[in-house]
């Protein structure tokens, strides 16, 4: 079991596990995310970008009325990666809290 270097980074392990918490169809628009993630227009879009070229997020970018309307979602290799990645962290935090005190 190993790091996923793309999810690890902390705004793409924010993101994903936001993602994580929907149903598998469901989507969060970009300013909900950006909303729980607390990063900027242009960080977020960054980092969704990354993302969505390791194939873990769907972003479909649409007009509703004349506004432009961008909804992310988890793709289920993304959901994958991310559980990997989580029992990876967990395997590690298991250690060390298993570990004896240092003296």
């Amino acid at each position: 079991m190993s790091a996923d270097e793309i999810i690890h980074q902390s705004t793409r392990l924010r993101i994903m596990a936001a993602l994580n918490m929907l149903e598998r169809r469901q989507t969060l628009d970009f300013s909900q995310l950006k909303a729980i993630v607390d990063v900027t227009d242009g960080n977020l879009g960054a980092h969704l970008d990354t993302l969505a070229r390791a194939g873990y997020v769907d972003i479909e970018k649409l007009f509703v009325g004349r506004r432009p309307q961008t909804r992310v979602r988890a793709t289920t290799s993304g959901r994958r990666a991310f559980r990997g990645h989580a029992a990876f962290l967990r395997n590690i935090l298991d250690q060390a809290e298993a570990a004896p005190p240092r003296k």
